[in-house]
């Protein structure tokens, strides 16, 4: 058994599949230690459909990364995604009552920013500031100490459905895990792919999911817009689906063995099975075909991205370019496409900035799980963080908590 630090837990709930990432917080910076994942039937969109499913995959990929990591898991950074997720800017302001700007001053400025009207249905997941402005003067990270009368800042406001938000709570629950924060699943990405350059000069980051494309664009270091598409790669699978008359699940392994959206690249005599349905022999088809069809799909919801940039007015704003991260993104041309739509230098995002098990998580699809991690480490609260090494008092606990759970 290993010897126990500060452990943090990011656990990705996504359309496709459900996946949990163990970090331990050492001196050098943050070492994943453990892995899990399994796949999801359980979301649609991002949105919980059925919490029985959900459940059974959260405990198994916790259960796998548990297995890795030699502890037991039972408190998470969970993150959200989802079409009910909406952004906007907004701005406070407030007069100094001493010479000098206080915590207090700072934290009274974001309760007036932050005060704006929001249906029932819906809550704030974050308040995010931008910047901010004592006596005219713009662009200031921290005010605390600064002499000045007035102080505003601008700060970026997450909300989502309450509905969607307590499901996950609950799934989380129902598999024996405390959920320590929500974090916007482009937020927590973007802790492991972007690097401090890009987020100053002004990037946009496209997280490709199962169900939904999140667009977040920073400049300055500062989340400046989100945005969510209610397209993603499970779009893809359908397309290949009807055009190739496949069942989804054969549907989903040729787009994984055979999908490309860069179908000049693909040679005359390259060709793909598939599989029969109701008995029927498989069939030889071009893969060209295969890139004919996905082609199309990854433009029109890259020119959908571009549109909401220009509409947003974030279209000059990311100098640096796009970067790509999500497990679709692992389509062969995706970042070409990307260059053509957007007109700006486009990336493959993969996580970075942590050590340990970096062969096992050097991969795109697991972009928003380890920046669960990394915004944990950066946020944590002391304590919180702290999970139990396996023995046999913490299975005999957890024995009894399900038995109470039974017999209630």
């Amino acid at each position: 058994m290993r010897s126990q630090g500060e452990l943090i837990v990011g656990l990705d709930i996504g359309t496709t599949k459900i996946c949990a990432a163990v970090g331990e917080v050492t001196e050098e910076g943050v070492q994943i230690v453990g892995i899990g994942h399994h796949p999801s039937d359980g979301l649609r969109k991002g949105v919980v459909v059925n919490i029985e499913s959900t459940v059974e995959s959260i405990r198994k990929a916790v259960q796998e990364a548990e297995l890795m990591a030699g502890c037991d898991i039972s408190n998470v950074y969970a993150g959200i995604a989802g079409g009910h997720v909406a952004g906007f800017n907004s701005n406070g302001i407030i007069a100094i009552k001493g010479n000098e700007i206080t915590p207090a001053d700072k934290e009274r400025v974001l309760e007036a920013a932050r005060a704006v009207a929001i249906p029932q249905d819906r809550e704030i997941i974050h308040v995010l500031p931008q910047e901010y402005i004592v006596d005219g003067e713009r662009g200031i990270r921290n005010p605390v100490g600064m002499a000045g009368v007035r102080l505003e800042a601008n700060i970026h406001v997450v909300t989502g459905a309450s509905a969607a938000a307590q499901n996950i709570v609950k799934c989380a629950q129902k598999a024996d895990l405390d959920v320590l924060e929500m974090v916007l699943e482009p937020l927590a990405s973007s802790e492991a792919v972007l690097i401090p350059e890009e987020r100053d000069l002004g990037v946009a980051l496209i997280d490709i999911g199962g169900g939904t494309t999140d667009l977040a664009v920073f400049t300055k270091n500062c989340i400046r817009h989100t945005y969510v598409l209610p397209l993603g790669g499970a779009n893809l699978t359908n397309d290949i689906s009807i055009g190739l008359r496949a069942p989804l699940a054969d549907a989903e392994k040729i787009k994984q063995h055979y999908g490309t959206c860069a179908s000049g690249k693909i040679g005359k005599d390259d060709s793909i099975e598939i599989p029969g349905v109701g008995g029927r022999k498989a069939r030889m088809l071009p893969r060209q075909i295969l890139g004919e069809i996905l082609e199309p799909r990854v433009q029109e919801m890259f020119e959908l991205l571009d549109q909401e940039l220009w509409r947003a007015g974030m279209k000059n704003n990311i100098s640096s370019g796009v970067v790509l991260t999500g497990g679709a993104v692992l389509l062969d041309g995706m970042a070409e496409i990307a260059e053509q739509v957007f007109n700006v230098p486009a990336r493959i995002g993969k996580p970075a900035g942590v050590t340990g098990l970096v062969d096992m998580v050097n991969s795109p699809m697991y972009a928003t799980a380890v920046g669960l991690v990394l915004y944990g480490a950066r946020n944590q609260n002391p304590g919180h963080s702290r999970l139990r090494e396996k023995g046999m008092f913490d299975k005999l606990v957890n024995w009894l908590k399900k038995w109470f759970k039974d017999v209630v």
